[in-house]
């Protein structure tokens, strides 16, 4: 599961009790919420048991061309 890289939502402590639900199935879906009390973040709702990323647990999964970096046609008159 990967986290997004945009701003986490912030709700009060009103919203969040009122929208439980609705909250505990966007942490799931990898969004992340925060809790917070006069503008003031108090907690992060997060799955539990979501392994964290791992440097290398990509390996064998990218490919990448042979020719990655050669020079492209449309650039010749550039290299002259």
């Amino acid at each position: 599961m990967a986290y997004p890289k945009h701003r986490p939502t912030h709700y009060n402590v009103a919203e969040a009790k009122a929208n439980f639900s609705t909250l505990v199935r966007k942490a799931l879906q990898g969004e992340e919420v925060v809790i917070a009390r006069d503008n003031k973040p108090l907690l992060r709702l997060v799955p539990v048991g979501v392994p964290s990323r791992k440097p290398g647990s990509a390996k064998g999964r990218i490919v990448m061309a042979d020719d990655f970096d050669a020079p492209l046609e449309d650039f010749a008159d550039y290299e002259k």
